[in-house]
């Protein structure tokens, strides 16, 4: 039997060559990043800073619908029951939330450098913002790869994840632009440090739901 890391690790990587191997949905994702930003250029120019951090915010959610969301809908039924017979149900969701994360944040720096071309820099600490990108990135994939897992049990798969993401969105949302709006302004904004904390526990209890959930899930 192997051990719980080899097995994580080799899904990971399973995931990362069939990404390659459709890596046509890949370059589809970047030219849909590309062509939003180049859209809200000229529609608005170099918008003031809340609307540049408004629309940076935009962009990601639907950048990560479009990335993390399909990676249970694209698994048909007859693999997911191959993977139940061969791995532990924690071990595969883990392996997805892993691979999501590093998907998500590869998308949110060519989110970052593709606003930065288009819409203007009106950032005062770029690399802050860079970190805020990254966190949120994360934030973001954890919870849409947990509502994928969701959704891909029913057969209505994205009215399902709409209708779940929605109202579970919205305050990361607004936390990550409360958040990054210290990266427009000279001075440090207060309750800066909750924020993070309250965004950090967010992260942990979408993970641990995800952990518990997805065993359950499966055996339907």
């Amino acid at each position: 039997m192997k051990s719980a890391l080899t097995q994580i690790i080799a899904l990971v990587k399973k995931d990362m060559l069939l990404e390659w191997r459709q890596r046509h949905a890949l370059f589809g994702i970047l030219l849909y990043v590309f062509s939003t930003v180049f859209v809200i250029n000229l529609m608005v120019g170099e918008p003031e800073e809340k609307i540049w951090n408004a629309l940076f915010w935009v962009v990601q959610l639907f950048v990560c619908v479009n990335a993390v969301a399909k990676s249970f809908l694209q698994e048909s039924r007859g693999r997911l029951l191959y993977y139940y017979s061969l791995v532990h149900p924690r071990y595969f969701i883990t392996a997805k939330l892993i691979y999501n994360v590093l998907l998500m944040t590869g998308m949110s720096l060519v989110s970052y450098i593709c606003c930065i071309i288009f819409l203007g820099n009106p950032l005062i600490h770029p690399l802050y913002f860079l970190g805020v990108v990254a966190l949120g990135g994360v934030s973001l994939s954890l919870l849409f790869t947990m509502l994928a897992a969701i959704a891909a049990q029913a057969s209505q798969n994205a009215a399902l994840m709409a209708i779940m993401g929605f109202p579970l969105i919205m305050p990361i949302l607004m936390l990550l632009a409360n958040i990054s709006r210290s990266a427009f302004i000279p001075v440090v904004q207060p309750g800066l440090p909750g924020m993070f904390l309250l965004l950090g526990g967010m992260d942990v209890l979408v993970i641990a739901l995800a952990l518990i959930l997805f065993p359950y899930l499966w055996k339907e």
